[in-house]
């Protein structure tokens, strides 16, 4: 008997949450299927309620005192987790952070051109690590690079938000910029009429 006993409690520290049979405490709080609070009920009652509705009791949460559990169709409730989890990975993949490398002594020529690099990326959604490489000497002269990204953070103000501040690892001084969701969509439209014009 007590061997068949452990082995449920096996079988409930899968991935999951505990539900109707795997549930060991012997009072629970208890949630509605709406939602709403019902009480404190001994867990076999609960369980009762859950499956007069042809529902399961779910363990929402094991760790409070006493435990929580949920009046729920658990089937349906999985199914929805993992259309979330596949939704958060989708959108997760889609963070791209790109690298841009300036130098402390970068021209203006230069400095426009890999701008304008930094501003296609944000434009594509991507976060952009902005890393300023130092060299030899260039290392006593920290806040030349400092200066160069303070620019680039004010230049690129309507479109970007600076996401983590300029910090010196080794020989590099970096800082991160995110872009700022629709800053491109008005911006865009009077270049699109010009080139109209054109053709």
């Amino acid at each position: 008997m007590r061997r068949k006993e452990r082995k449920v409690c096996k079988i409930a520290k899968s991935d999951g949450p505990r539900i109707n049979g795997e549930i060991t405490a012997r009072t629970c709080r208890l949630i509605g299927v709406d939602g709403s609070q019902l009480g404190l009920f001994g867990v076999r009652d609960a369980q009762r309620i859950a499956s007069e509705q042809g529902l399961d009791l779910v363990e929402i949460a094991p760790n409070a005192e006493p435990p929580v559990c949920k009046v729920m169709d658990y089937g349906k409730f999985k199914y929805e987790q993992a259309i979330k989890a596949k939704q958060a990975r989708k959108n997760q993949a889609k963070v791209e952070i790109k690298e841009m490398k300036f130098r402390p002594k970068i021209d203006t020529g230069d400095y426009e051109t890999k701008k304008g690099h930094v501003m296609r990326f944000l434009k594509k959604g991507a976060r952009v690590k902005v890393t300023i490489m130092f060299r030899g000497r260039e290392m006593a002269h920290p806040e030349q690079g400092l200066n160069v990204l303070e620019r680039l953070a004010e230049d690129l103000k309507p479109y970007a938000t600076v996401e983590s501040q300029p910090k010196m690892e080794g020989r590099n001084m970096h800082m991160l910029v995110a872009p700022i969701k629709g800053a491109f969509d008005a911006k865009d439209e009077p270049v699109d009429e010009k080139d109209t014009k054109e053709n």
